[in-house]
């Protein structure tokens, strides 16, 4: 059976099913939901044998995951509802745009080393991105012997405040710029705005540990910086992924409807935005109350940057397959 054919004559069949998932107000009972999950499931089969890595494929693997996940979700009580967002839907969809989180990942990380490439060979250009009052402050801090001393500047209760009101602020520009600037909507821009975030951070901090490295102090601001920075920087590269998520919706909607397409790729965006809060949260806590601690023993440091990537890798990376062997189709 060619592919076209497939499609023409089971698409009213699997639009049926998905008005049924979506339909809030009436959920359907258990049973019926199995029977959907096992025929969806027939039909991926074929479409796996027949017509692999298709959007057809592609678009009944997603009908598959939804109905079972709708069918997970019907098992277990509503006071747990916070739980399993972030036990099972947050990985999920971590599995599910696992390749736009790749992609994000190594927008900012080519950033990086373009903003340490370019800092090398001029040396305005660190000004030009941090700013001559950060520049020279931090020289200043230098001369005194305290080159980590902006991390001591305030009290540890209003940084801790201040710093991740304004970690959340970044991430929830990376997910949404391009959808509106100054009030025009902008919605084409959506996936380019968020790739233009991602750039723009990791040039600043390619520039950034370049200009400590210039002065030969590469390791010892890295040991401090990074002891928040693990967690704050993966978190900007997450939330690129949500953006990535909902402009790539809008842009490349496959075989939805546009519409229907971006309502879903929003949704999840926006879910994976609200399941980065408390990584911000914590970033912020180690930020104001442990990166000031300069003469902390440099084995700690180094074991609190590992057990924050050892955690990052876990619950990004192994820990949604581990989900998906579970619950996914």
């Amino acid at each position: 059976m060619r592919r076209a054919a497939f499609v023409k004559a089971n698409q009213e069949r699997w639009k049926k099913f998905e008005d049924l998932v979506n339909n809030k107000h009436n959920k359907p009972d258990p049973d019926q939901l199995a029977d959907l999950f096992i025929q969806v499931q027939d039909d991926l089969s074929f479409s796996n044998t027949h017509f692999p890595g298709t959007d057809t494929t592609h678009y009944l693997n997603h009908l598959a995951s939804k109905i079972h996940l709708t069918i997970y979700k019907n098992k277990r009580e509503s006071r747990k509802r916070i739980v399993t967002f972030w036990t099972i839907e947050v990985p999920m969809l971590f599995y599910e745009h696992r390749k736009k989180l790749l992609y994000s990942f190594m927008i900012f990380s080519l950033a990086v080393l373009v903003g340490a490439l370019s800092a090398a060979n001029d040396e305005l250009f660190v000004r030009l991105i941090l700013g001559d009052r950060y520049v020279d402050m931090t020289l200043e801090n230098i001369e005194k012997g305290e080159v980590m001393g902006v991390y001591a500047s305030s009290s540890e209760a209003n940084m801790f405040v201040g710093i991740t009101v304004n970690n959340i602020l970044v991430s929830l520009r990376t997910f949404a710029w391009g959808w509106f600037i100054n009030g025009t909507p902008l919605f084409a821009l959506l996936s380019f705005g968020t790739g233009f975030i991602l750039v723009f951070n990791g040039i600043m901090l390619g520039s950034f540990q370049y200009f400590f490295y210039s002065y030969g102090l590469l390791g010892e601001s890295a040991l401090t910086i990074w002891l928040h920075g693990t967690i704050e920087i993966a978190a900007i590269i997450m939330a690129g992924t949500a953006g990535l998520v909902a402009g790539n919706s809008i842009l490349f909607p496959g075989t939805y409807k546009r519409k229907d397409s971006f309502q879903k790729g929003a949704k999840d965006g926006v879910k994976i935005v609200i399941g980065l809060i408390p990584l911000f949260i914590i970033a912020g806590f180690i930020e104001s109350f442990v990166t000031r601690l300069f003469g902390m023993p440099v084995a700690m440091k180094i074991l609190i940057i590992a057990g924050s990537l050892a955690f990052i890798l876990f619950y990004f990376i192994w820990y949604p397959y581990k989900v998906n062997k579970k619950c996914g189709p």
